[in-house]
């Protein structure tokens, strides 16, 4: 689990799901998928819902910074491109952004895929 994730009451986790840092997940969620950084989600079936910006304010990410990230979570989330190519061009934006490394990094480790 990663620092600053929060998640809500009787959720439940299977074994070996990574989270990551800074997601914000909902109350009486089933996480059977990783989850990776930044995003929110919630439900049964748990469903990403977007990036945890206001967690990400509360921690001193810039405004830039935070822009950045939501651009990452449309590539993987909302451009239509497969997983692998996602994770591909991530990899690319991580090398100009710092913040986006542990995003990156986590896909790249991912071994569970991930919620989506």
């Amino acid at each position: 689990m990663g620092d600053w994730a929060t998640l809500g009451g009787f959720t439940g986790v299977h074994q070996f799901v990574k989270i990551g840092a800074h997601v914000m997940c909902g109350v009486s969620s089933v996480v059977l998928m990783d989850i990776p950084p930044y995003v929110t989600c919630g439900g049964n079936p748990l469903a990403a819902a977007g990036v945890n910006a206001e967690g990400l304010k509360r921690r001193g990410f810039t405004p830039e910074q935070i822009a950045n990230i939501k651009r990452a979570y449309k590539t993987l989330y909302r451009s239509g491109l497969s997983f692998a190519d996602a994770k591909a061009q991530l990899a690319g934006e991580a090398l100009q952004h710092s913040e986006l490394k542990i995003f990156a990094d986590f896909l790249a480790a991912s071994t569970r895929g991930i919620v989506r």
